[in-house]
């Protein structure tokens, strides 16, 4: 891989701003006819590794998404951690953008200037320069679509970008970018196909983000031994929750400790005890870029409060009360129950119901093994995607783990979603549950089919 320099001169041959009007006849007008074409392109869904990519990038100038970059990787928390780093860095005036996936309702959450999405002409006209610059290299759909956010956030003349990687780290594309602060979050099974089916080689992988002498924040309190070698092997300095900074609940505030710097600060908008971690690492990181943010608490508080992401054990109903989670590893599994416990209890919800769709490559059987003892009823759902799974397979790898619990099966999201809210009471709730695409797909039926929630941007 060859690392750009950070310099006036990075993208001398891509002028900021391009105004493209103009598109190929051969080429899509609009931005879901971009995407289908992104789908069916390239021969592997993923296809991990950073020739394509960077070759590419390079043809495009090596454009850099911002002055000073995060990149955040991790099995669990990366949303999370992302989401409330730039709610900070807003409530501290920065020029600030991002780039996350997956999506839950539009391709255009993807790429955020200011915490806004982009706008399908800007996101065509990234596509045509990439197109313009690939010179028949094939990339798959997240490649394409990392460029595309490099581009768009290199145009926007940002202080900072927040780059998420999609999966593992060192053959991720967004790893053409080096990091400035590397963010690790909390380590699991998950993807194990690609990464290796132990912490420590998952942990090697997401270590894949460090660079030489640049801070990295570490946000697992008992990481694989992987993540501490990586970084010495590179001279980079580890900052880990629980040994170099913490963070403690107390009379319904948060204690944020590093270095002898104490912070009172609120407790997280996000529900469940595992957000306390993602919040402590989000902090850690902006004050290792930006020390002097410590002295703005006000900034901070306003910050901490203005979180806001979708589908992390996100209520979107009352009565009975429902709650979507993109969680779909055991890990997950494990911080959804006790957030799912803890509500229980303090709600007095007697009833819980699970609507459970997960894709083919997931270990059904370990992700429901935590959650069991508190859903009285599973609606197994099938998904519509090429990795995804009917109801009818995901019923029969979990049956054995359930252990004789009522479980049904359905076709879709929605109609086990329906059959779920038949079934419970006022005081009872229902738990959607499993993939992003379980969410996705619950939210439109209950945006589209039941009007229960209201649209997009509403509400």
């Amino acid at each position: 891989m060859v690392s750009a320099q950070k310099s006036s001169a990075v993208s001398s041959s891509l002028p900021r701003k391009c105004k493209i009007t103009v598109a190929s006849p051969l080429l899509p007008a609009t931005l879901p006819d971009w995407l289908e074409l992104l789908e069916k392109r390239h021969p592997k869904t993923i296809d991990l590794g950073l020739e394509r990519c960077n070759e590419v990038w390079l043809r495009m100038g090596s454009p850099l998404p911002a002055e000073k970059i995060f990149v955040v990787a991790g099995t669990n928390g990366k949303g999370s951690t992302v989401s409330t780093l730039c709610a900070l860095l807003d409530s501290l005036g920065k020029r600030y953008g991002s780039y996350t996936s997956p999506h839950i309702e539009t391709y255009n959450e993807r790429v955020r200037v200011a915490g806004l999405a982009v706008s399908d002409d800007t996101l065509i006209e990234a596509f045509l320069r990439i197109e313009a610059a690939r010179d028949g290299r094939s990339l798959s759909y997240f490649e394409f679509s990392t460029l595309a956010a490099i581009d768009i956030l290199h145009r926007a003349e940002l202080e900072f970008a927040v780059m998420e990687v999609g999966l593992g780290g060192r053959l991720d594309a967004v790893n053409i970018l080096d990091a400035d602060c590397a963010v690790i979050t909390p380590i699991g099974l998950d993807h194990q196909a690609y990464l290796g089916n132990d912490r420590y080689s998952i942990g090697r992988e997401k270590a894949g983000i460090i660079r030489a002498g640049r801070p990295v924040i570490c946000g697992d309190p008992e990481p694989p031994a992987s993540i501490a070698e990586t970084a010495a092997a590179k001279g980079a300095a580890v900052r880990q929750l629980g040994r170099d900074f913490s963070i403690t609940e107390r009379a319904g505030r948060a204690r944020y400790r590093s270095n002898g710097l104490e912070l009172d600060v609120p407790l997280p908008v996000l529900a469940g005890h595992h957000q306390l971690g993602n919040m402590a690492t989000a902090l850690a990181a902006l004050l290792e870029l930006v020390p002097s943010a410590a002295d703005s608490i006000d900034a901070l508080e306003c910050g901490l409060r203005s979180v806001s992401l979708h589908g992390r054990f996100e209520r979107i109903m009352q009565k009975p009360t429902v709650w979507l989670d993109v969680g779909h590893n055991p890990l997950a599994a494990e911080a959804v129950a006790r957030a799912l416990r803890e509500a229980m209890v303090a709600e007095g919800i007697q009833r819980c119901r699970c609507v459970l769709g997960m894709l083919a490559d997931k270990d059904a059987a370990a992700v429901v093994g935590p959650l069991q003892p508190l859903i009285a009823h599973w609606y197994c759902a099938g998904l519509g995607s090429g990795r995804g799974q009917s109801g009818e397979q995901l019923a029969r790898q979990v049956k054995e783990t359930l252990n004789g619990q009522q479980l049904e099966v359905y076709d879709r999201v929605g109609n086990a979603l329906e059959a779920a809210l038949r079934a419970s009471a006022s005081n009872d709730a229902v738990l959607v549950f499993g993939s992003f695409l379980t969410v996705t797909d619950a939210i439109r039926h209950l945006r589209t089919d039941t009007a229960r929630i209201p649209p997009e941007g509403q509400g």
